[in-house]
């Protein structure tokens, strides 16, 4: 399988389990223009150039002269029209343009990532940092190993992706490079396909180095994109001699980008509100899919893996992937907040939490958790317990608006809560909320809300004062998730009620004079879920 490295280097071809023996002697070229010769000497490696190592042990490709002579003939012209722009093109010079103007004068270098090896060499199926697809509008088809330069010009920055240029099919890697060869992997694009898909300037990886990249101009670098670049960049920096508090003001000022480009993304555009309702749309669907396999689930020593099954099924056919790991929480589990070994039995008469988003092919994601009784009908206990959460949910999003702060959400959810658990008989319920005490939490510990875009949780950088005590604006998008976990075992709950857990999570953008609930199509009421349930169940 594909393993294709950050950057051009000189062990390009081996696999992911020779990586860690040969990572200090990699030279690897990165993201400043640079001659042929510089480009040698820093150890750039061009397309089609790429050496091939092999695991002698278990195969190996055919070396003879006759063999490399006709695998590189015989082969019809490419078809190779140039693509019109994608649709994301306008949004992410926006976001480009916006970058820019924080960071006048800097060289801003946004690194797509590298595959992760997930065991010997095996890789995850890759997926680029959240800021390059922002910035580039490449989403699930972005090349591994890509980075974005915004070089400064002037009046502001000039773009350009970087990437590994695909080798002709007279070359040793197209049909024996296991990681980049197009003979493994299939097509990838050319530079100039690249350039028109993206409205940007596309070169070879091949041209870069990192001493070249911090010479000329003040360079910053989104650091947790790709920790190995960040290192080299770090290493080119030091043969400068920088004092320490210039190096360290650098550090700084990686990390203001980062926060940067996260803020960047509190505020939606058209194009990004729109992927919000396609995930949302492939989500429901995928919803639906699990309210029709939970008789089948029941019969699965691990019927919680039929319902996450279910799920990525639709995610895969929909959109890119699921967005996170789904949680399938039947019975109990659904009282652990994060359970995704979803390794449970599914049993008639208990309820099942599932949180789970499809992620579409630009990367956003859905992010919704509905609670469903799994023979179609809520105990009167349950139905006590889910109505309270829906209380909380509804309370909250009433009261959404531009000009509300973003932290009043959980503050009106969690006055329910209060409310609601005391009337049950909690001994730490109260009559309003306490903020100095807020025992009341030991039956819901996590926040109300999150941001939601391009990442689940979105705009994690952000600074408190523009998201937790930030004012609300028209674009944003976030949940409303309150929910109640009554342990099995919490013996402040009364016993009718322990092991109950119910959540109910959507998905909420805010509109120019309030708020519109984008998964308000998933059922939500006691009579809704009942319903819904009977309609996929009827035969």
């Amino acid at each position: 399988m594909t393993a294709p490295p950050s950057f051009p280097r000189e062990n390009v071809g081996v696999t992911t389990s020779d990586r860690a023996s040969t990572l200090s002697a990699q030279a690897a070229p990165a993201v400043a223009p640079a001659t042929d010769a510089a480009a040698e000497t820093a150890g750039g490696v061009k397309a089609g150039e790429a050496p091939v190592s092999e695991n002698e042990n278990r195969s190996t490709t055919p070396k003879s002269d006759a063999f490399r002579a006709q695998i590189m003939r015989g082969w019809a012209d490419r078809e190779e029209p140039l693509p019109e722009a994608r649709v994301s093109v306008p949004t992410a010079a926006g976001h480009r343009e916006a970058i820019s103007a924080r960071h006048r004068g800097a060289r801003l270098v946004v690194p797509a990532g590298s595959l992760k090896q997930r065991s010997n060499d095996t890789d995850y199926r890759f997926r680029a940092h959240s800021a390059f697809s922002q910035l580039t509008g490449w989403g699930s088809d972005a090349e591994p190993g890509a980075v974005l330069v915004l070089d400064p010009i002037d009046d502001g920055h000039e773009a350009t992706v970087y990437f590994r240029e695909r080798a002709g099919r007279d070359s040793d890697e197209f049909y024996a490079n296991s990681e980049i060869g197009e003979f493994w992997i299939g097509p990838r694009p050319s530079l100039a396909q690249t350039a028109a898909d993206l409205d940007v300037a596309a070169r070879d990886l091949s041209e870069f180095s990192e001493l070249g990249l911090v010479t000329d101009a003040r360079t910053l670098v989104l650091r947790e994109a790709d920790p190995e670049l960040a290192g080299r960049v770090d290493e080119a920096r030091r043969t400068m001699s920088l004092p320490d508090a210039e190096f360290d003001a650098l550090l700084a000022e990686d990390a203001l980008l980062a926060q940067d480009l996260s803020e960047l993304r509190l505020v939606k555009d058209s194009y990004e509100v729109a992927q919000m309702r396609e995930a949302v749309a492939a989500t429901a669907a995928g919803f639906d899919d699990i309210v029709g396999s939970l008789a089948r689930a029941a019969q699965h020593p691990r019927g919680e893996r039929i319902v996450e099954g279910v799920f990525q099924a639709r995610a895969r056919l929909e959109g890119n992937d699921v967005g996170y790991d789904t949680i399938a929480a039947s019975g109990s589990h659904a009282c652990i907040l994060h359970w995704t070994k979803n390794s449970g039995a599914v049993n008639a008469g208990e309820l099942i939490l599932v949180d789970a988003g499809v992620e579409v092919d630009s990367l956003f994601t859905a992010d919704i958790t509905r609670t469903i009784p799994v023979t179609g009908r809520f105990s009167e206990e349950q139905r006590l317990v889910y109505e309270i959460v829906l209380e909380a949910a509804d309370a909250a999003l009433a009261i959404v608006r531009p000009g509300i702060t973003f932290r009043t959400i959980h503050d009106t959810a969690m006055e329910v809560i209060a409310a609601r658990t005391q009337e049950l008989g909690m001994p730490l319920g109260v009559e309003g909320i306490d903020p100095a005490e807020q025992l009341y939490r030991r039956y819901m510990v996590h926040g109300t809300s999150h941001h939601l875009g391009i990442d689940v949780h979105d705009c994690a950088k952000a600074r408190r004062e523009l998201y937790l005590d930030g004012v609300l604006e028209a674009g944003m998008v976030f949940t409303i998730e309150p929910g109640l976990y009554l342990q099995p075992d919490d013996l402040t709950v009364p016993e009718q009620l322990r092991g109950i857990g119910v959540r109910i999570e959507d998905d909420i953008l805010v509109t120019a004079d309030g708020a519109e609930n984008l998964s308000r199509d998933i059922p939500r009421t006691v009579d809704e879920v009942e319903a819904w349930f009977a309609s996929r169940n009827s035969d």
